[in-house]
């Protein structure tokens, strides 16, 4: 169960189904059978542009990219991917961090998709799977573009304690607090976010740490993006690490930002197309 109840998880999914019908570009659903169950991926841009798959972070769905596809769908053929056990429209199991099943299930969905090497951006949590399999399946990512990712900078205690369903007041300032979404400058995404973490049951355990060794067997094209004032995740250590495995990567520090990272769509193109 990743819902606090049935209808908590049906109010969510209508609202997402709400805000796919309003997907800036020409796009189509598609589902792809997978080990963890279904997945759902939202695909737009031209048909023969090069692959680009998304990866959004905890708590969250393709939604999270609709700022930016109408950028990226212009060069790239996207897919927006719905992770397995979050709010989106992917089956709610959810595998275990650390282990072969996070790059099997990507296995699945690229497979499924029919994709060979593939431009793979995450962030947060989608970071984290975006980099283990980066790791893992080095010869299936061509480009890897890295927000706020977990698993290489320290995770800080106030990321073990999601925002609590108390009244929706005290969700927005949790969600300022921990994530850095300010409801006054991003009204839209904090309402969404409130009425998820009013009726979802995030992740608790903590990811998982990549070793040096991990990160120094990245050859792709790294580029890696936090911001410093994250209060989730050690972006200074984040970015040290980084720098230091993987001399190749460009790596940005965003001095004002938080965990929540907008605004990156011009320089995570530029990224994207070398």
């Amino acid at each position: 169960m990743i819902y606090r109840t049935e209808a908590g998880g049906q109010e969510i999914r209508r609202h997402y189904q709400e805000m796919l019908a309003a997907w800036p570009v020409p796009a189509e659903h598609v589902r792809v059978p997978t080990r963890e169950g279904e997945t759902f991926v939202v695909r737009c841009g031209p048909e023969d542009g090069s692959p680009l798959v998304l990866l959004h972070g905890s708590g969250s769905n393709a939604a999270m990219w609709m700022g930016d596809v109408p950028v990226w769908a212009r060069h790239f053929r996207v897919h927006a991917v719905d992770v397995v056990g979050e709010p989106g429209l992917s089956a709610p199991a959810r595998f275990e961090l650390g282990g072969e099943a996070p790059a099997g299930w990507l296995d699945d969905v690229l497979d499924g998709l029919g994709l060979g090497p593939v431009a793979l951006a995450g962030a947060s949590l989608g970071g984290w799977l975006a980099l283990d399999y980066a790791i893992r399946r080095p010869d299936r990512v061509a480009r890897l573009s890295l927000l706020c990712p977990g698993g290489v900078g320290g995770q800080k205690p106030v990321a073990s304690s999601a925002p609590q369903p108390t009244s929706p007041e005290d969700l927005r300032r949790s969600l300022k607090a921990v994530a850095g979404v300010d409801a006054e400058q991003a009204p839209a995404v904090a309402e969404y976010l409130t009425l998820i973490f009013t009726h979802f049951l995030p992740r608790r355990e903590r990811l998982p740490r990549f070793d040096d060794e991990a990160l120094r067997g990245l050859r792709m094209p790294v580029q890696v993006i936090v911001g410093a004032r994250d209060a989730m995740l050690d972006s200074a250590e984040t970015a040290r690490r980084f720098r230091e495995t993987v001399p190749h990567a460009q790596v940005t520090v965003l001095p004002e930002a938080g965990h929540w990272i907008p605004g990156q769509t011009d320089r995570i193109l530029a990224f994207l197309r070398g």
